[in-house]
């Protein structure tokens, strides 16, 4: 096991988003190969969480910023002096005996950010070498006009930058133990997308065809053969060729 302090936004819980109805969020996913995850009781509004092994995406039928890039870190009480000294001003800080403990901020482009003290939901019985019906999970990718300044508020949360690439669109990737994130222009997409990756992708959209899904608009500023999948709150799913 290894010995490394815990990054200061601990571990990846899940790409949360607002929903009108969480059981049309849930059949969209399933349709596309995701397994649903049972929830715990911490939440009282309606909660649904779907997973491909790698990614987990939770449905959440309440108001609030959408989409939400959601950790959890134990002991997340003991960490507020912590998030202040490294310059991160918290919008939400949730934090008492009675109270499901949470942190909440915005990154430099406005992305939404949040630190629970646990789980929210069981593990799923499923490998990450299960892809879904969209590929492999490559990576949140979130617009950014400044990839600079949204790499220096990032790296100091556990995550390591690589150079920035123009195929098949200008865009920054950025890893970590538990999540890849990647910047690109807004004007590719103004919204943050989940991004997949396929080595023979033609076949996948096939199926993708076959099982009745429909697709969106593909960015013109794309390089390659690609598709793009809309969720039901507006999440867009990018599907691309394997890298080279």
């Amino acid at each position: 096991m290894s010995g490394a302090p815990l990054p200061l936004l601990g571990t990846f819980h899940e790409f949360s988003v607002a929903v009108e109805d969480v059981r049309a969020g849930v059949e969209f996913y399933e349709r596309l190969g995701f397994t649903q995850a049972t929830t715990t009781d911490t939440y009282t509004h309606p909660y649904g969480v779907l997973s491909d092994g790698r990614l987990f995406i939770g449905l959440h039928q309440r108001n609030g910023p959408s989409p939400t890039l959601t950790f959890v870190r134990p002991g997340v009480a003991q960490s507020v002096p912590a998030f202040e000294r490294a310059g991160i001003e918290l919008t939400a800080c949730r934090i008492g005996e009675e109270v499901f403990n949470e942190l909440a901020f915005l990154d430099p482009c406005g992305q939404a950010v949040a630190v629970l003290e646990a789980r929210t939901y069981s593990p799923v019985d499923r490998a990450a070498t299960e892809p879904s019906l969209c590929g492999d999970f490559a990576e949140v990718s979130l617009p950014v006009t400044d990839f600079s300044r949204a790499q220096a508020f990032w790296e100091p949360l556990g995550f390591v930058a690589a150079d920035e690439a123009q195929h098949p669109y200008a865009h920054l990737t950025l890893t970590s133990d538990h999540l890849d994130l990647a910047f690109h222009q807004p004007r590719l997409c103004e919204r943050p997308m989940l991004v997949f990756r396929d080595a023979d992708l033609p076949a996948r959209l096939a199926l993708l065809r076959e099982r009745g899904v429909s697709f969106a608009a593909t960015p013109r500023a794309l390089s390659c053969a690609a598709a793009l999948l809309e969720g039901p709150d507006g999440t867009p799913l990018l599907l691309l060729p394997a890298e080279d």
